[in-house]
């Protein structure tokens, strides 16, 4: 296991909105104090953007991890702007994130190595890992209660950092504590179960 160094960042900028979020939606972000720490230019922007945003926290830790901090709404913009969202502005919907204009936008951007891999055995992303630095899967965002039973798999992003035969570590963006958000390690077979297979590998 290693990368124990990677900050943490949530896709809400006060971590603990979680819990609000998931009981209210996009609404509970409306009340986030910290809301322009996003690069967002008004609360409504961010309360929009942010319920979206699990793959531009990804990015933003892995830049972190190299010294670089951005705001979370400014990646969005400039992935966006690569097609990695999809704005609707008849029904204010964002579809996204689409993974193959997003690894042109670090690829070109900032230089990262990326790469999309699907059809990803969960006991492969040891050996994975070990070609690169990072892995974004595709998960589901009950991961966070990892004891329960997810209704699907995949439609949330989290940023693997470190994973061994039996194990896995990774930052969830959207986590409601300090255990379900930082260095969360969990069994590969219980990985597995919230799993779709798919993401984004992502070295320096």
């Amino acid at each position: 296991m290693r990368r124990a160094d990677v900050p943490y960042f949530s896709q809400w900028e006060t971590p603990e909105m979680t819990l609000p979020v998931v009981a209210e939606g996009s609404a509970a972000l409306m009340r986030d104090p910290l809301w322009r720490h996003s690069g967002a230019e008004t609360i409504e922007e961010y309360a929009r953007w942010a319920i979206n945003v699990c793959g531009m926290a990804c990015l933003k830790m892995i830049l972190a991890a190299r010294g670089e901090i951005h705001p979370t709404l400014e990646l969005a913009r400039g992935c966006t702007a690569y097609g990695g969202y999809v704005v609707n502005e008849a029904d204010a919907s964002i579809k996204g994130l689409i993974y193959a204009p997003f690894v042109k936008f670090v690829t070109e951007r900032f230089g990262l190595g990326a790469e999309t891999k699907t059809n990803v055995d969960t006991a492969s992303i040891p050996e994975l890992l070990s070609k690169g630095q990072f892995f974004i899967a595709s998960v589901h965002h009950a991961i966070r209660w990892p004891e329960r039973a997810p209704p699907s798999k995949g439609g949330h992003l989290v940023l693997v950092t470190a994973a061994s035969p039996e194990t896995i570590r990774f930052h969830n963006p959207s986590g409601h504590n300090p255990e379900s958000q930082a260095h969360v390690t969990l069994p590969l077979a219980v990985f597995d179960r919230f799993f779709a297979n798919r993401g984004i590998a992502v070295g320096f």
